[in-house]
């Protein structure tokens, strides 16, 4: 309703479309008061007959009075305020006492403002009192031997008034505020509901963005751990079919080699897929599947370590294969297939981290295995690397300091960039030089892997190219809030630099 008691069309309860005829919620509420329209008329009839007679005026004038008077009582949820007015008109009349008293229930359950509804109640409260009053004072003038005290009248009249007023006043409020309460409720429970269900939406939106994220970060870790191998494995292969006639002793140790590699890379599919089957099924019953990538890493260092005797057979065999084209792509780089012989009291801790800085020279050593010249360089700070410049010290394959210990997040990340930038050098330019620089810096940690232009007489291994090993390597470096370049050299190579904050662990 509004401010002057007219309700709103159209609108029902929790806002749905009202279902009833005219200005009725609900067909009910219009039979009732169709009802109480017609009693209230019936007694209005019959009050305005007899004022008609005392008042010596027409009977059918006081008919039509009471039946029009009576029938208001159907517009009261519509206009709550005119069927009050219409009320105290009739008073003097001494008629209207059920519409009065309906009409003043329907005003205080409205939405009128009590202002109004205080001043109407007043109003009928008087009105009331007034008629009270001059009927007893008329009655007990007709009779002369009844002479009751002087309060009797204005104290009949005041009881009369309130008894008439005050209980439908106070009972409309108590409903009228038991609904606005029960509407304040819907419209909470309705907006809790909303708020329910956009959650529930949001949730499924970052359910599903994280499962699409460790999607992708299981595939980067598969295409890590065993890409870099297959790739070398199609390198041994090309370099095979090119020295079997010429060379059948060598093109013996190269099939060798490949039988290795390719059983080594069966075993860390069987792992990786193992490590996969556990982690669904662990979500399937509840639990968070989310170290999947780690337990992958953990995995392939695992098999790295087992692989060591086959890895240190492999160095020790000579590769002449510069005339070779080693085209071999190792998209994200997968773990270390390489590693040097991993000391029995860290083999608990480079299974649980996955690949580290220790594992690099044993990565240079199976690039070198299948024909690249590259040099590995690590220096622990510009001064350190102009004495060596100055020392003209030539190491060809310089250890990494197995103390240093960053953690494994950035260790494991350094890794994968050197092992993808080496694999694409063996794709994209087969018979390049190919340089591997490692620094150690204060509170950060940087890399870059350099190549020069491959030998234009260099035959590819024909490697297909997935063309996300560099995404995959600027994804890790910005994900712990590195930095990354890639782009061509002036010399016709190629350059990838990281630069990643790093704290080191005590030991």
């Amino acid at each position: 309703m509004t401010a002057t008691g007219a309700s709103e069309e159209g609108v029902g309860a929790r806002g749905a479309p009202e279902s009833g005829p005219w200005w009725w919620a609900r067909r009910r509420s219009a039979v009732l008061d169709v009802f109480l329209a017609a009693a209230s008329a019936l007694e209005c009839v019959a009050e305005g007959t007899s004022f008609a007679d005392e008042a010596q005026l027409p009977e059918l004038l006081g008919l039509l009075l009471g039946l029009l008077a009576g029938s208001v009582l159907l517009v009261r949820r519509r206009w709550p305020v005119a069927v009050v007015l219409v009320s105290i008109a009739v008073m003097p009349a001494e008629m209207g006492g059920m519409l009065g008293v309906v009409g003043l229930y329907t005003l205080a359950a409205s939405d009128v403002p009590r202002r109004i509804t205080a001043l109407l109640a007043g109003m009928t409260v008087v009105g009331t009192l007034v008629t009270t009053y001059l009927n007893v004072q008329q009655e007990m003038a007709e009779q002369q031997d009844f002479h009751p005290p002087v309060w009797f009248a204005p104290a009949l009249s005041v009881a009369m008034g309130l008894l008439l007023t005050a209980p439908p006043v106070l009972w409309g409020l108590y409903i009228g505020a038991r609904r606005r309460l029960v509407e304040s409720l819907r419209e909470r429970a309705d907006g809790l509901e909303r708020e329910l269900s956009l959650l529930a939406d949001r949730a499924e939106e970052r359910a599903e963005w994280a499962r699409n994220e460790e999607r992708t970060r299981i595939a980067r870790e598969m295409h890590d751990v065993v890409a870099h191998r297959v790739s070398l494995m199609v390198v041994h292969a090309a370099a095979l079919q090119a020295v079997a006639l010429k060379d059948p002793e060598k093109a013996s140790r190269n099939a060798g080699l490949v039988g290795d590699m390719g059983r080594q890379a069966l075993t860390e599919l069987r792992e990786m897929l193992g490590v996969l089957r556990t982690a669904e099924g662990a979500a399937v019953r509840g639990a968070s599947a989310s170290g999947a990538p780690e337990r992958l890493a953990a995995v392939a260092s695992r098999v790295g370590a087992k692989a060591t005797d086959a890895k240190a057979t492999e160095r020790e065999r000579p590769a002449e294969l510069s005339g070779v084209g080693a085209a071999a792509k190792s998209s994200s780089a997968g773990p270390s297939s390489g590693g040097a012989p991993v000391p029995e009291q860290r083999a608990g801790e480079a299974e649980a981290e996955g690949p580290c800085l220790a594992e690099l020279a044993d990565l240079v050593g199976q690039s070198r295995a299948a024909g690249m010249v590259v040099e590995l360089l690590v220096s622990d700070a510009a001064e350190a690397a102009e004495e060596a410049e100055a020392a003209e010290i030539d190491a060809e394959v310089p250890a990494v300091d197995a103390g240093r210990r960053y953690a494994a997040r950035v260790e494991r990340t350094v890794y994968r960039v050197v092992q993808e930038a080496l694999t694409n050098v063996h794709k994209h330019a087969p018979g390049a030089q190919a340089r591997v620089r490692l620094a150690h810096r204060d509170g950060e940690l940087a890399v870059q892997v350099e190549n020069g232009p491959g030998e234009s007489d260099a035959a590819g291994a024909g490697l297909p190219s997935g063309g996300n090993g560099l995404v995959g390597m600027r994804e890790r470096v910005t994900a712990l809030g590195g930095v990354f370049v890639s782009g061509p050299t002036e010399a016709g190579g190629f350059r990838v630099s990281a630069v990643l904050p790093a704290a080191r662990v005590a030991a």
